[in-house]
């Protein structure tokens, strides 16, 4: 059994919850789920500019958890974009 997930600051959301290729049915593409915290991730460091040791902090977690967070969110994005998969973000308030 791995240890729990630490609770993680997310302050940002996406702008909406899918990016898909356009003129493909949502029906006939695979999709990829990007995680609240992997977004925030993004958006701190490759959005805002910050340093991941400052973002780590506004998150609460390690420089290495985040690290780990934007490696697996920027792999995510790039698979989407690469083969046409749709991205999707889902957020509850």
């Amino acid at each position: 059994m791995g240890r729990p997930k630490i609770p993680r600051n997310i302050c940002g959301k996406p702008a909406d919850s899918c990016f898909k290729p356009n003129g493909i049915p949502m029906s006939e593409l695979e999709r990829v789920e990007l995680a609240p915290d992997e977004f925030e991730a993004l958006r701190l460091v490759d959005l805002q500019g910050m340093l991941q040791q400052d973002a780590a902090v506004v998150m609460g977690v390690s420089r290495q958890t985040l690290a780990n967070l934007v490696k697996a969110a920027r792999c995510k994005v790039v698979d989407c974009l690469a083969h046409g998969k749709a991205l999707m973000m889902h957020y509850s308030d």
